[in-house]
């Protein structure tokens, strides 16, 4: 999503800073996840993933909203998984995985669930055009958005 709002004919560079962050912050997890697997003895398999759509424009709502509206599907699946494996952890008695999880990613993953959906809805209104410029502005004066 980074790279489609950077692009010189889309030129959001407040959407494309936004997803470039969240893309690092997503990675960092992935890190903290394969570190803890590894110091908790297991072995880290990485398969392979689907390649993500690269072209985000929708006829009726607009780039913003729908690239928005991806991401917020996406965290509420990664939320999802999260208290699956937490409820793995509760059914095997492993109290220390389930203090990994809800110390270092439920608790993040709600609060960016709620703000992605704050974003969601402020897009709605606003609509194509001049406001998701406005929204741009607004996203580039911002922190990485996850602060």
């Amino acid at each position: 999503m980074f790279a489609y709002f950077d692009r010189d004919n889309i030129g959001l560079k407040g959407f494309a800073k936004f997803f470039k962050n969240s893309s690092l912050e997503e990675r960092n997890h992935a890190d903290r996840l394969m570190i803890y697997q590894n110091k908790r003895g297991g072995k880290v398999k990485l398969h392979s993933i689907l390649m993500p759509s690269s072209e985000f424009d929708h006829p009726q709502k607009g780039d913003a909203l729908h690239a928005m509206e991806l991401t917020l599907s996406m965290e509420k699946l990664v939320h999802e998984k999260l208290l699956y494996l937490h409820s793995v952890a509760q059914k095997n008695n492993d109290h220390q995985l389930q203090g990994f999880i809800a110390g270092e990613f439920l608790t993040e993953q709600v609060t960016s669930i709620k703000m992605i959906s704050e974003y969601v809805s402020q897009l709605r209104m606003i609509g194509k055009g001049y406001g998701v410029w406005h929204f741009d502005q607004m996203l580039q004066s911002k922190g990485s958005g996850w602060d």
